[in-house]
C-alpha cells in the first residue's frame, strides 16, 4: 500500500483579511495555519507537505513544526489552483497512492474527519472522496493518483473543484461543522474565537 499524502494550502494572499496575513492570525494563542496542520497530523496520513506563497518565510516559521516538508509556489498569486498543482506534484513525485488537500484558512477541522476520509478511500478507492456536513460539501478534499495529472492541469481559483464533473466523488457525510469553516475576513476569524472548534 502506498503513501497518503496531506497537503496543506499555505500559499493564499487573502486580501480580504483586513489585518495582515490570514494564516498568522492566531485562534485559541495559536496562528491559523498551524491548526489546519494539525488536522492533518493523523496516523493514516503518511507525509504532509505545506505549499508556501505569499509572506512564505513567516508562514513557514509556524507552520513548519507541523509538517514534514515544505515547498514554495513562485505563481502563489495566479490562484488557488497553482498551489494544488504543485501539491499533486509533490505527491506524483513521491508515487502516492493519493493526497488529501487542506486549505490552511480552515482551523477548525477535527483529526476524526481526516481519519474518516482515509478509511472510506482505502476501502473503496474512488477517485474523490469528500466530507459533507448539513448537506453540504466540504473540505479537506481526497484525490486518488488517478487524479494527479488533471490537478496539474488547474487553473484560475477554483482549487480541485473542476475535478468532480467528470470523477467518481464519494461523498462521506460527517458531524464536523469545521468542514466549512475557513477565515477569509476579520469577523470570521472573530467567531471563531467565540466558538470551540479549535483548543
Amino acid at each position: 500500500m502506498g503513501e497518503l499524502i496531506g497537503i496543506v494550502l499555505a500559499g493564499g494572499r487573502g486580501t480580504r483579511f483586513e489585518d495582515g496575513n490570514k494564516l498568522l492570525a492566531t485562534v485559541d494563542g495559536d496562528p491559523i495555519v498551524s491548526h489546519a496542520a494539525r488536522s492533518l497530523d493523523v496516523d493514516s496520513v503518511d507525509h504532509t507537505i505545506a505549499v508556501l506563497g505569499h509572506d512564505a518565510d513567516a508562514v513557514e516559521k509556524v507552520v513548519a513544526a507541523h509538517v514534514d516538508e515544505t515547498t514554495y509556489n513562485p505563481e502563489y498569486a495566479r490562484g488557488q489552483s497553482q498551489s494544488v498543482r504543485l501539491g499533486a506534484r509533490a505527491a506524483s513525485e513521491r508515487d502516492a497512492d493519493a493526497a488529501i488537500f487542506l486549505p490552511g484558512d480552515m482551523p477548525c477541522v477535527d483529526e476524526t474527519t481526516v481519519e474518516r476520509l482515509v478509511e472510506a478511500y482505502r476501502d473503496g478507492r474512488h477517485d474523490v472522496v469528500v466530507p459533507t456536513s448539513d448537506g453540504q460539501r466540504g473540505n479537506p478534499v481526497l484525490f486518488d493518483a488517478a487524479q494527479f495529472d488533471t490537478l496539474q492541469e488547474l487553473s484560475g481559483d477554483t482549487g480541485g473543484r473542476a475535478v468532480f464533473e467528470t470523477a467518481d466523488v464519494h461523498r462521506i457525510a460527517v458531524d464536523d461543522p469545521g468542514v466549512h469553516l475557513d477565515v477569509d475576513t476579520v469577523a470570521d476569524r472573530e467567531r471563531l474565537r467565540q466558538s470551540d472548534c479549535v483548543g
